[in-house]
């Protein structure tokens, strides 16, 4: 499967219309969005932005989202915020929101939540669909701090997974690999970023050139 990856839409309409050309110019089967697709609310533009996406997409909440975006979701996607599902013999986990953050936004949870959250899910060798990153990967910040979460750093070491997509830092755009897992942050879609990843059985990844029109 191809998927186009998108994160931190951020309430830009102009983000459907390039999106759907770049699912056809990549020949892509399905979206997955990582959270934050709307700018602090209203939940209702999740469900509106979602609709016009043209093939199946899988979604989660961001810590910009209000908790209510979850239903939004639901009703034009795949939900999969603190779920698993199997995707052409793929396990895809995923969570959104994020660990605490300095600006008290809408969906944040403590790294003791995201950890009861995700470890029943957790297998080998899944991919793991976030808003926020791990600690240490694609988490960097002006300031040169690192403010990814713990609790994922801590599954992914324990389980493995084949692939960790993340978005949440808009400064840290980028792909990594350690210890057999590809993790990516495919840049904030409100400035025009975007990725591709590709699975059958191995993990490509891509960055996209940012679309600036």
């Amino acid at each position: 499967m191809k998927f186009l990856v998108l994160s931190d839409i951020h309430g830009r309409e102009k983000v459907a219309s390039w999106a759907l050309r770049l699912a056809d110019q990549h020949g892509v089967d399905a979206y997955l969005v990582l959270g934050d697709i709307t700018h602090f609310g209203p939940a209702t533009w999740a469900s509106e932005f979602l609709s016009l996406l043209d093939r199946p997409a899988y979604a989660i909440p961001g810590n910009c989202d209000p908790p209510q975006v979850c239903s939004e979701i639901e009703s034009q996607a795949t939900l999969l915020h603190a779920r698993k599902v199997m995707l052409e013999g793929e396990t895809f986990i995923g969570l959104g929101g994020s660990n605490p953050t300095i600006f008290d936004t809408p969906f944040e949870m403590e790294e003791e939540q995201i950890e009861s959250a995700l470890r029943p899910l957790m297998e080998r060798g899944a991919v793991m669909v976030l808003h926020a990153p791990p600690l240490g990967f694609n988490d960097r910040i002006p300031s040169g701090a690192h403010v990814g979460s713990e609790a994922i750093l801590k599954l992914v070491k324990e389980y493995q997974p084949k692939a960790v997509l993340s978005g949440h830092i808009h400064e840290d755009r980028g792909i990594m690999e350690r210890d057999g897992t590809v993790f990516m942050n495919p840049g904030a879609a409100k400035d025009g970023c975007s990725g591709l990843m590709e699975i059958d059985g191995e993990v490509r990844m891509t960055l996209l050139d940012p679309i600036t029109d």
